[in-house]
């Protein structure tokens, strides 16, 4: 019999492949419209920030519906041959659901968007902080994440992860 999965430990092996990760794909529906959009983002205390527009499509469908789906992945290695084996690649990947929040407050996206700055800084290329000026043009969003899953396959080794709130 299998051991009882640690959901702790499913949690932060998911959390470090989203930290490691700098694009992540965002999936909307809508009144029966479905978009998905790549997009760099930052996750942060068990949530998935991002900067955008002011107005635009992600934002529309948010605002009709804010329930959402953020995927991330990464491919470790090259395909498996075709053969007798089962046609694999070694590859992690993480998938969150959450309802995602425009953040309209000029304060609180500043905020946001220093966060998303501070992940991206570095010592050969320091990011400075945002101004409230710059703040006013640039949209934000926080993604609360209520559930995610995972895998990892790499040869014979196969893990699957899953966490809820």
């Amino acid at each position: 019999m299998d051991p009882a999965p640690n959901k702790d430990a499913d949690r932060r092996e998911m959390e470090g492949i989203l930290q490691d990760e700098v694009i992540g794909h965002l999936a909307l529906a809508a009144d029966g419209e479905v978009y998905v959009v790549p997009l760099n983002y930052t996750y942060l205390d068990g949530k998935v920030l991002f900067h955008c527009a002011l107005q635009g499509r992600k934002l529309d469908m948010i605002r009709r519906n804010p329930g959402v789906c953020f995927e991330v992945s990464r491919q470790n290695g090259p395909p498996v041959a075709h053969g007798a084996e089962t046609c694999d690649a070694p590859f992690e990947s993480v998938i969150c659901w959450g309802r995602a929040r425009i953040i309209e407050d000029v304060a609180e996206r500043q905020a946001v968007l220093n966060a998303f700055q501070a992940r991206y800084d570095t010592p050969a290329k320091k990011r400075e902080p945002i101004s409230l000026e710059r703040t006013e043009k640039c949209g934000a969003v926080e993604i609360t994440v209520a559930r995610m899953t995972g895998r990892r396959f790499a040869g014979e080794e196969k893990t699957r992860w899953e966490w809820s709130a």
